[in-house]
């Protein structure tokens, strides 16, 4: 084990669309994953197939409460703070902020509740990590124009962006523009609002939106800078390398292809233009994406640094039978990795390995947001969690980060997703749980909502506490 740097952020993250609740509390409009429900049909949701949008009384929607962070900020917070978090990622539901997501003037309720929200942060000397868009933009938009469909989503979310930028000057430094960004391109729905119609090209959709996406992060990526030089702008990549199946040339060719598929919209954050590989990518697809003239100079405000999730590695092949299920991101089974309680590969040393070609590709500073594993934990007879497991995979996925560090890798910080029990992005379920704290609620919204620090709260409170130095 060798030595972090002393200004390391150690930290943990959750979302607002899966932990607030208060889905329309004090103003706040509806928004996409409100609509998404738990259940067998959560999938075609989430994959932009089903046209009827409307809230149903026979579905359970786990975002309408989630773990009702909203109401319980204040002693959540002071849990973290306890564990010693010296940053905490959060995001801010858009629709909060602006409720139809084109108003004239933000709702200040909204803001007055996040303004709250980081001062409380900061009383405990904790820095937040915001992210702008995570997979929650406003339903109003999706019903009137399309969501990113439409070009004019970019003005709707610039101006959005730039009320946050002026009105939580001060109290947040560190952004991201949109999480897992990537995701877009495999769950449409809830990465970008995309309903597809019967017959469309949805390749084509689906990177139309993804232009309109890349001009709203780099404006602004641009505005944050204008409005305090000291902001720091960062891209969001649902990471993970594809292994090829084999050495097969085929395979290692097919492996090179998924990962330029995922890393297609950092290549533009971080190097402000299109990837020469487009070309024939939007060839091959039958993509004519339309642009406007001046589109080439807009895309060229870069981030400071890559941000991305990591929780497991993928394997691909030239044929990529025998698919798993187990995410979004389809992947091959890897014979030599065991496997999480919902089958995604654990691979620490995979971590190092997406650090370094992250590193090597665009000499950046790297931060990783998002690192866990998701496990069906349980409260035993005398009131404990004893979640080895997840102590386990943390401790070999910090090792690795460790030696990504001492490659050469330059990394600002480490955070855990998540800092508490939340909603499930992937499947909706409150028993896929990745928190240092317990929450009890269960798949169908009952429970008391009670906390309850697990074993591995404290292991990372030693953690942070030495700065690393005490993994074995």
């Amino acid at each position: 084990m060798k030595k972090f740097p002393n200004d390391f952020l150690w930290g943990g993250a959750i979302s607002a669309n899966q932990s607030e609740g208060a889905y329309l509390e004090d103003g706040k409009g509806l928004s996409i994953v409100d609509v998404i429900p738990h259940g067998q049909e959560r999938m075609d949701y989430k994959l932009g197939l089903v046209p009827d949008l409307t809230l149903k009384s026979s579905n359970y929607y786990p975002s309408h409460q989630a773990i009702d962070f909203y109401h319980t900020y204040k002693s959540d917070i002071k849990l973290m703070a306890e564990m010693g978090f010296k940053v905490f990622r959060t995001s801010i539901a858009w629709t909060r902020i602006f409720p139809n997501g084109d108003e004239e003037k933000p709702n200040q309720a909204g803001i007055d509740y996040y303004q709250d929200l980081f001062k409380e942060c900061h009383k405990y000397n904790m820095e937040p990590l915001v992210t702008l868009c995570h997979f929650d933009a406003p339903m109003h938009l999706v019903e009137t124009i399309g969501s990113w469909r439409s070009r004019k989503m970019v003005d709707h979310f610039v101006k959005y962006a730039q009320t946050c930028f002026r009105e939580f000057d001060g109290l947040v430094k560190y952004w991201l523009t949109f999480n897992e960004i990537n995701i877009l391109l495999h769950s449409p729905f809830s990465g970008a609002g995309l309903v597809f119609q019967e017959g469309e090209n949805k390749d084509f959709v689906k990177y139309q939106a993804a232009h309109h996406v890349l001009l709203a992060s780099s404006l602004a990526t641009k505005i944050a800078h204008e409005i305090n030089p000291d902001n720091q702008i960062g891209c969001m990549l649902a990471g993970g390398d594809f292994y090829p199946e084999t050495c097969h040339p085929d395979d290692v060719w097919s492996a090179l292809e998924k990962d330029r598929e995922n890393l297609f919209f950092i290549d533009v954050q971080v190097r402000g233009k299109y990837p020469s590989y487009s070309k024939r990518l939007f060839k091959e697809k039958n993509i004519e994406l339309v642009m406007e003239e001046n589109d080439e100079n807009l895309l060229k405000n870069t981030v400071d640094f890559v941000s991305f999730s990591y929780y497991s590695s993928r394997c691909a092949s030239a044929t990529m039978n025998q698919q798993s299920e187990a995410n979004v991101v389809k992947s091959l089974p890897n014979p030599y990795l065991e496997k999480s309680d919902w089958g995604w590969a654990i691979d620490p040393k995979g971590l190092r390995i997406t650090m370094n070609r992250l590193y090597d590709r665009y000499q950046k500073p790297l931060f990783l947001v998002e690192n866990g594993l998701g496990a069906k934990d349980t409260v035993d007879e005398n009131g404990q969690v004893e979640d080895d497991y997840r102590i386990s995979y943390l401790n070999d996925h910090i090792l690795a980060m460790n030696e990504a560090i001492h490659d050469g890798v330059e990394v600002m910080g480490y955070i855990v997703w998540s800092a508490i029990d939340l909603v499930s992005a992937s499947t909706g379920e409150m028993s896929k749980r990745y928190g240092f704290i317990y929450v009890d609620k269960d798949n169908q919204g009952k429970g008391s909502l009670k906390r309850i620090k697990k074993k591995s709260f404290y292991w990372y409170q030693k953690v942070i506490e030495n700065n690393g130095i005490h993994l074995e």
